[in-house]
């Protein structure tokens, strides 16, 4: 969606802006952005009261055009210059004919720039301006937050808290300017409390806490307004992370005179006693993706059950270390955890394929027990959910979800190779590489077997060829696709078993 930008003067027209919900894939934090803003004003040479222009009309445009038959307004404005741009879009509401009403929780005449610039804007155009907190926001169609902006550093409390309470619970939609007031644009942890927005516009560039912890939850409907600024300005700063919001199919077409044998050996260890069920789901995402040949060592009481429910799978009853050699021998990758345990017999097998020098995918309890003996391999891909990330790294799972970034630093930085932290944004990373962001997949994830299937498609891709830093990208954005295209019936009852059919359909894409 392309719009007209007003000049410095609210006289005339500049040239196009767009916003749009088609992503870019950098993120960056938020100091890096307020240095490109800077940047913009400074070097550039763009006012800093256009750029408030500027995001004040691509903010109204998505409010009409996500709510178009929508006839009033209520904006929360802050202190700074967030709250600037909520007084624009006042202002630009007042200019269509809606009903506006603005509660001010910052004393208006002690806003300063380009902010009180904005106040005066809105104030010449007939607008006015209740300086309190709101009680009741039920009577109007939209509710706008412009709080607070993006240099949070503390829990919101008092007054703002209360509002950001009236906010949530109002039954109008609610857009948020930039990012939703409460939200750490960083690390994506709500700060005390947050906005829960349907929709929000964010300027210049992505800040990397939408998309991970509580953001997505906060945010809702992210829209990117590039305020016309120059790549100048983008590439003033290095971005801190690459977004994953699509999924890109990096295998190769096959060969009519393709064989099983091209397509690697995936060996899935694990399936302790009553604990099969994982290793078989594991192995049936490796079959899926396309490995060319899958086995799984399990217990001996287990071998003849998994072939019985899935007979292209090899089973093989594995009770030592002496009968694990012999089929680590002919494998390609190694996909370690599902349904492992912890016990005598998961202990001795989980040093035997560190020993191979093997690729590795580790999940589950080999996780678990890799914490109790920590070790460095550059060839695996460690993939925690949060509570076996802080057992990793002997902290609480609180302390993980409360820097995502950091804790995935901390996991490259203590076991090495790749690290894949599950949950809402899942991140990727490697020890001295940009972390990745993946904005696919739903909470209908939030069910058994999810990371065993996770485990398969990873090894199934390594099996085919691809490293284990592609593996980890395509095969992440793979099985979060999957799951958004079975969760299409819904997402409540969503198993694991349903992104089978799904996950054949995508790596032939």
């Amino acid at each position: 969606m392309e719009n007209e930008i007003p000049d410095s003067k609210g006289e005339g027209t500049m040239k196009k802006a767009v916003v749009t919900t088609s992503l870019p894939d950098r993120l960056y934090r938020a100091e890096q952005v307020r240095a490109m803003d800077k940047y913009a004003i400074h070097d550039v040479g763009i006012p800093g009261f256009v750029l408030m222009q500027r995001a004040a009309t691509s903010t109204f445009e998505v409010l009409r055009q996500r709510w178009p038959e929508s006839h009033s307004v209520a904006v929360c404005c802050g202190g700074g210059n967030n709250a600037g741009d909520g007084y624009l879009v006042a202002r630009q509401a007042l200019d269509a004919h809606y009903e506006v009403q603005v509660y001010a929780l910052a004393p208006p005449e002690r806003l300063q720039g380009d902010a009180r610039l904005a106040y005066e804007a809105y104030l010449a155009a007939g607008g006015k301006v209740a300086e309190a907190s709101p009680t009741d926001l039920n009577g109007f169609d939209v509710v706008v937050d412009a709080l607070l902006g993006t240099g949070l550093d503390r829990e919101v409390a008092g007054p703002y808290a209360q509002a950001i309470g009236v906010i949530n619970r109002c039954r109008g939609k609610v857009l948020a300017v930039d990012i939703p007031s409460g939200l750490d644009a960083d690390t994506g942890t709500v700060l005390g409390t947050a906005v829960e927005a349907e929709a929000t516009v964010t300027f210049i560039a992505l800040k990397q806490g939408l998309f991970t912890s509580e953001g997505p939850v906060c945010c809702g409907q992210v829209w990117y307004a590039d305020l016309t600024v120059p790549e100048a300005v983008l590439d003033y700063q290095p971005a801190s992370a690459r977004l994953l919001d699509s999924y890109s199919n990096l295998l190769p077409p096959r060969r009519a005179s393709a064989h099983k044998g091209h397509f690697g050996h995936v060996l899935v260890v694990g399936g302790d006693a009553g604990l099969i069920g994982a290793a078989r789901m594991a192995a049936e995402a490796a079959a899926r993706t396309g490995a060319g040949l899958v086995s799984v060592a399990t217990r001996s009481a287990h071998a003849a059950s998994l072939i019985s429910t899935r007979p292209e799978i090899m089973s093989h009853g594995v009770e030592t270390t002496t009968e694990l050699q012999t089929l680590l021998s002919r494998a390609t990758v190694v996909a370690i955890g599902p349904g492992l345990g912890q016990s005598g017999w998961a202990r001795s097998l989980l040093p035997a394929v560190c020993e191979s020098n093997l690729p590795m995918v580790v999940d589950a309890d080999a996780l678990n027990l890799v914490a109790q003996n920590p070790k460095q391999k550059d060839n695996w891909i460690l993939t925690p959910h949060p509570g076996e990330a802080a057992r990793l790294l002997g902290c609480e799972t609180r302390e993980i979800q409360r820097d995502r970034f950091a804790a995935l630093n901390g996991l490259t930085e203590k076991y090495g190779g790749v690290c894949v932290l599950k949950g809402c944004g899942t991140l990727i990373g490697r020890k001295g590489k940009r972390t990745s962001v993946c904005a696919l997949g739903n909470p209908g994830m939030a069910s058994g077997g999810m990371g065993d299937v996770l485990t398969g498609i990873l090894s199934g891709l390594i099996a085919q060829g691809l490293s284990i830093d592609d593996a980890s990208h395509m095969g992440v954005c793979l099985h979060a696709a999957a799951a958004d295209g079975a969760a299409a019936e819904g997402q409540r009852g969503l198993l694991a078993s349903d992104l089978m059919p799904w996950i054949r359909w995508l790596v032939n894409r």
